[in-house]
C-alpha cells in the first residue's frame, strides 16, 4: 500500500466489552480511550471508512460528541470477539470488494502511532494474505501446567506479542472467520482464525507502548505514552 491503497481500507473496531464502564469507555487525557483509537484512523489518508462493533446493551457510545471526517458505521456484536468482527464483515458485503482491505484494531489500545500504521501499510503492499503488528518479547517465559505447576522456560527468541491492528484482504478474513464460527471454534485474535484456514499471515515489527488497557494502570500508563508520542510528531 502506499499512502493511497489502491484497494479500499476498511476499519474495524471491536469495542463490545460489557460492564458498568467498559474499558473503552474509560477517561484518558480528557477524552474516552476509544475517540483516541478512533482519530488515529480518521486522520490518516488509506482509510475510506471506519466501522465501530458495539453491544446490544451499550449506552455510552451514542453520548459521545464524535466529530470525523471519515463516515462511521455501528454495527451490533456477538458475543464473542470474533462474532463482532464477523458481523461487522457482513456489513460491509455491499461495500468491500475481496481484495479490499480490512483492518481490526481493539478499541482499548489508544496509543497506535501513525509511523507503526503507515510501516504495516507499506510492508503489506503487495501481500495476498495480510499481517499483524507484533513486539518481540523481552521477559522470560515460564511455562505452567492447569494447576499452575511450572514445566519450563519458554525460548523467547521465537515468541512475539500480537498487537493490533491486524490486516488482513476482505475475502482472507471473512472465509477464515466464517470457518470459525460455523466450526463453533473461538480464536484470540484475528490472525489466528487465518491460521487456522491454512494462511500464513506476516509479521511486521511494532512498538511495545501499543498497549491494551484494562486496568486502572493502564490508563497511566496510556496517558505518558501518549504525552511522548504528540512530543516526538
Amino acid at each position: 500500500m502506499s499512502d493511497t491503497p489502491p484497494n479500499k481500507v476498511w476499519a474495524i473496531i471491536p469495542a463490545a466489552g460489557k460492564g458498568h464502564l467498559p474499558k473503552q469507555y474509560a477517561t484518558l487525557a480528557g477524552v474516552s480511550v476509544i475517540e483516541h483509537s478512533l482519530r488515529r484512523f480518521d486522520q490518516h489518508a488509506a482509510i475510506d471508512a471506519i466501522i465501530v462493533v458495539t453491544s446490544k446493551d451499550d449506552r455510552h457510545w451514542q453520548t459521545l460528541s464524535l466529530e470525523y471526517s471519515k463516515p462511521v458505521y455501528t454495527v451490533v456484536g456477538g458475543s464473542e470477539r470474533c462474532h463482532s468482527v464477523y458481523n461487522a464483515l457482513q456489513f460491509l458485503d455491499d461495500y468491500a470488494k475481496p481484495e479490499d482491505w480490512v483492518l481490526v484494531h481493539d478499541a482499548a489500545r489508544p496509543c497506535l502511532t501513525a509511523d507503526d500504521l503507515q510501516k504495516l501499510f507499506l510492508q503489506l503492499k503487495n501481500d495476498p494474505v495480510g499481517g499483524i503488528l507484533a513486539a518481540p518479547v523481552t521477559d522470560t517465559i515460564k511455562r505452567v501446567d492447569h494447576t499452575g505447576c511450572y514445566l519450563g522456560t519458554e525460548d523467547r527468541a521465537c515468541l512475539w506479542r500480537a498487537l493490533t491492528p491486524q490486516v488482513f484482504r476482505y475475502r482472507v478474513l471473512l472465509a477464515a472467520l466464517t470457518h470459525i464460527i460455523k466450526n463453533g471454534d473461538l480464536v484470540t485474535d484475528d490472525a489466528e482464525a487465518v491460521e487456522k484456514s491454512g494462511y500464513v499471515p506476516k509479521i511486521v515489527a511494532g512498538r511495545s507502548d501499543n498497549i491494551k488497557v484494562t486496568t486502572a494502570e493502564d490508563l497511566l500508563l496510556a496517558e505518558q505514552f501518549l504525552k511522548n508520542s504528540v512530543s516526538l510528531e
